[in-house]
């Protein structure tokens, strides 16, 4: 009798090893992904005001909506840069100006809010970029020598531009803005471009910039994702195919749920099996889209690079590994539904992902298992 249990435990225990790959889950993905918290762990607070640099005035800086954040962790906690939206400007998407917010929690899901922004737009050297519109959609990775490297979109309604900003900080409160990631001058002076995430290593729970190859590696952009390379983690240049054009590592697939675009994700993270992206993936409006789906929603997707050559993909998945599922992850902002995955952390030994909700909360899942590091 005794035989039999053990053999019956043993045949459990395998099966639950199994159960990922048995489920169609590939080895080296992240995940799978459950929900740590069914409601928001990051809603707008109406009543937070604060004095806004350029006009003099104040403002309720998180009024409208709270979504998109940063993660890092930092001193043993979680600490979150999320995108606040107030409640000035036209009732659209884009309409009003963007700051980001702090919070840090020592169990991921319960959060302790500063009253003020830590980075918004301010009379500064990319005041024109940033005003009016704001500072949106941020990711956080820190440096080897210990600073905090932060990209983010700069978008300005009045030059109806976006580009890729990156800003450095000692301590996430205090911080450098050094303008477009590209430079804002030649070739790449005139382009509209978003997200971005730095390739980075696992360094016990902190997740670091990683050099490949002698140099530092970014997956970025909207529509198509690309690659960029630097010295230095502030001036980026990207890796170009034979024409002169960027070079295009992801683009969409019909019928599945990346059949509108794909999206970069958090920052990047280098596993024993290669380079783990993951990325927001938009369903498609028309008859290409993955009817198990709402039409344009945005999922997550994963995909594998090699760490030999960042711009070679080995593998992608070929359905979500998370989605809206809940009210609140489709009835907001953004009423197709969004789980944007933007804050990655590896916190207590599990994965954690940080993601926006329809355009105006704040949501987190943790990862049961995860691909090898």
């Amino acid at each position: 009798m005794r035989k039999m249990i053990c053999l019956l435990a043993m045949c459990s225990i395998f099966a639950a090893m199994l159960a990922p790959t048995l489920r169609g889950q590939q080895p080296w993905v992240i995940g799978p992904w459950v929900r740590a918290s069914q409601t928001p762990v990051i809603r707008p607070r109406p009543k937070s005001t604060f004095t806004d640099p350029i006009s003099g005035q104040p403002v309720h800086w998180e009024a409208l909506h709270t979504f998109n954040p940063a993660a890092i962790v930092r001193d043993g906690k979680i600490v979150l840069l999320y995108r606040a939206e107030d409640d000035s400007g036209e009732m659209r998407i884009g309409g009003h100006t963007s700051r980001l917010g702090m919070a840090t929690s020592a169990d991921g899901i319960h959060f302790q809010r500063n009253s003020q922004p830590v980075f918004y737009p301010s009379r500064d050297s990319q005041t024109s970029r940033e005003s009016p519109g704001g500072v949106e959609d941020p990711r956080l990775v820190e440096s080897p020598d210990g600073r905090y490297i932060l990209t983010y979109t700069q978008w300005s309604r009045s030059r109806n531009s976006f580009t890729i900003g990156v800003a450095t900080s000692p301590d996430l409160h205090t911080w450098t803005k050094f303008g477009p990631i590209f430079g804002a001058d030649g070739k790449y002076a005139r382009w509209k471009y978003k997200s971005a995430g730095i390739v980075t290593r696992v360094e016990g729970d902190h997740l670091v910039a990683a050099k490949l190859h002698g140099r530092y590696w970014m997956y970025w952009g909207e529509v198509e994702i690309h690659l960029a390379t630097s010295k230095d983690l502030i001036h980026w240049h990207p890796v170009e195919d034979k024409e002169g054009n960027p070079k295009v590592l992801l683009h969409r697939r019909p019928g599945r749920s990346d059949s509108g675009f794909p999206e970069t994700g958090p920052p990047a993270v280098l596993t024993s099996r290669g380079i783990v992206l993951l990325y927001n993936a938009k369903n498609a409006l028309d008859d290409s889209r993955d009817p198990t789906i709402g039409p344009g929603a945005y999922s997550v997707q994963e995909a594998l690079f090699s760490a030999r050559n960042p711009g070679k993909l080995l593998a992608r998945t070929d359905t979500p590994v998370f989605q809206p599922q809940l009210d609140w992850e489709k009835s907001g902002q953004y009423a197709s539904g969004t789980t944007f995955a933007e804050g990655l952390v590896l916190f207590r030994g599990q994965w954690w992902l940080y993601y926006g909700a329809a355009d105006s909360f704040v949501g987190v899942a943790k990862a049961t298992t995860a691909a090898s590091y």
